[in-house]
């Protein structure tokens, strides 16, 4: 392609690469769960009901995991550098306009365009990043990006609890728009432009997926407040299988497919998407209900709360780049499995350690083993998954990860959300503790399980080194990029 004769990059624009997609990947990663402290602030001011501020978190979640795949083949079609571009501005924007919403339904509508802004920037992150840095030296590169995803979605309450106490709710959203702004010319000057191989966008497979994805998203969502055997949530859950059957189907005899499925036959591939759609449901309903738990239980504050995240907040710092510089040097698969088996220890030691009444040491051993297994899942999961595929379809590859972690993470709030709801409820703290504790189990086992399909990549040699993985006999993925 075009895009290999290009000359090498600098080590400057590598180093830029990083800066600019680390911080763009940390904005869009902290609104998952930046809002989730500030609502009671946000129904005061705007009034609304419990299902409006709902949607306040859901509507950003469900346009980010339904649209990422499109972000990515846009990027494909009209030029990775420039959709990065447009979609911090669509991002920054939508962020702006949130911080100025006069009523929950323009909140609404602001939360569900900075969704489209993230899906748009968030899989060009890592393609953009992978162009800009040699091969043996992305391991490092994927580490920092990580590092900085990590610690967004575990900061994210901690953010949100303080901005909200000393500020207002809306500086949550204030808070992007610096950071989009500066970032905007930025990618235009220090990043290279590259394109995919097909000048074709797959509209019909991008309607299917979407609304596939839309209605199983949607169904995991509203289960808990319609009834899981209701008409909406049996509609989305049987309407959205039907439509992701039909994408499959589509995408098999598409002249130009969005996502090859031929991808899949490669057991890399395959495993390291299965194993991040378990590792997100276990951490994401862990991170939902655990932050509850410290302040309905423990009494804190949300910015105190947040303080006592902190140990689990600071290891992805510390493990994130480490786990990048072993895995380029004994493979991402088997710093993936260790980094997934901690996990599940460390929700195992927090169902076993939470109590109505119980010291804040008692939980710190917990913070710290989840932290350290968070860290070293992030970077080498996105190098493998970067490894496995050609480099022209390193976007659509991305974009399908990302896309598959969301969705891991609706499954895992709504599913540990309804375990706690059987077993347990908010009317006391025992009570709580009831739910809370058989939750922790299930996201425990659903992290091991993960732990265990990342073993059996291991296996696999094409998945170890800079230089690896052939998708399904495609040339040596570790090959410069946009170079």
């Amino acid at each position: 392609m075009h895009e290999h004769r290009k000359p090498p990059a600098r080590r400057g624009s590598a180093v830029w690469a990083v800066v600019i997609t680390s911080v763009a990947g940390f904005i869009t990663a902290l609104d998952n769960l930046i809002v989730t402290t500030a609502l009671p602030s946000i129904r005061k001011d705007l009034g609304g009901g419990l299902e409006d501020l709902e949607w306040t978190v859901s509507a950003y979640t469900l346009t980010f995991a339904v649209l990422l795949m499109f972000g990515a083949s846009l990027g494909d079609r009209f030029g990775r550098r420039r959709l990065f571009a447009t979609g911090l501005a669509i991002f920054t924007a939508a962020s702006a306009a949130a911080a100025l919403a006069p009523g929950m339904g323009e909140l609404i509508a602001a939360r569900a365009a900075q969704g489209v802004g993230a899906a748009i920037v968030t899989p060009l992150t890592l393609t953009l990043l992978a162009a800009a840095v040699p091969a043996e030296r992305r391991g490092v590169a994927f580490g920092v990006w990580g590092a900085a995803s990590g610690i967004a979605v575990a900061t994210g309450p901690l953010i949100g609890g303080t901005l909200t106490e000393h500020l207002s709710w809306q500086w949550i959203f204030w808070v992007n728009v610096p950071l989009g702004l500066a970032l905007i010319p930025l990618a235009l000057l220090q990043l290279g432009e590259s394109h995919g191989p097909h000048p074709s966008l797959d509209l019909v497979g991008t309607v299917l997926v979407s609304l596939g994805l839309f209605g199983i998203v949607y169904a995991l969502v509203r289960g808990n407040a319609d009834g899981w055997t209701s008409t909406p949530v049996l509609g989305g859950f049987f309407a959205g299988t039907a439509l992701l059957i039909g994408f499959v189907l589509h995408e098999l005899r598409a002249r130009h497919p969005m996502l090859p499925m031929r991808l899949f036959r490669h057991r890399s591939f395959s495993a390291i998407n299965a194993a991040s759609l378990l590792m997100f449901l276990g951490m994401f309903g862990a991170i939902f209900l655990l932050s509850q738990y410290l302040q309905t239980v423990g009494g804190y504050s949300p910015m105190e709360a947040g303080v006592r995240m902190l140990p689990w907040t600071a290891m992805p710092m510390i493990a994130g780049p480490l786990a990048g510089a072993l895995s380029d040097r004994i493979g991402g698969a088997p710093v993936v499995t260790v980094g997934m088996a901690l996990n599940a220890v460390g929700l195992g030691l927090w169902a076993l350690a939470v109590e109505p009444q119980v010291s804040y040491t008692a939980l710190l051993p917990a913070l710290i083993v989840c932290g350290t297994g968070m860290g070293m899942f992030f970077a080498p999961s996105a190098n493998l998954v970067m490894s496995t595929v050609r480099p022209e379809e390193q976007g659509i590859a991305s974009g399908a990860n990302n896309a598959i972690r969301e969705v891991g993470g609706a499954i895992g709030v709504a599913s540990l959300a309804a375990v706690f709801s059987a077993q347990g409820g908010y009317g006391s703290a025992s009570l709580f503790v009831d739910g809370l504790r058989p939750a922790l189990w299930v996201g425990a086992g659903a992290v091991a399980l993960a732990a265990a399909v990342a073993l059996l990549m291991s296996r696999d040699r094409t998945a170890d080194g800079p230089a690896a993985g052939l998708a399904a006999g495609d040339a040596p993925a570790g090959a410069p990029v946009a170079t």
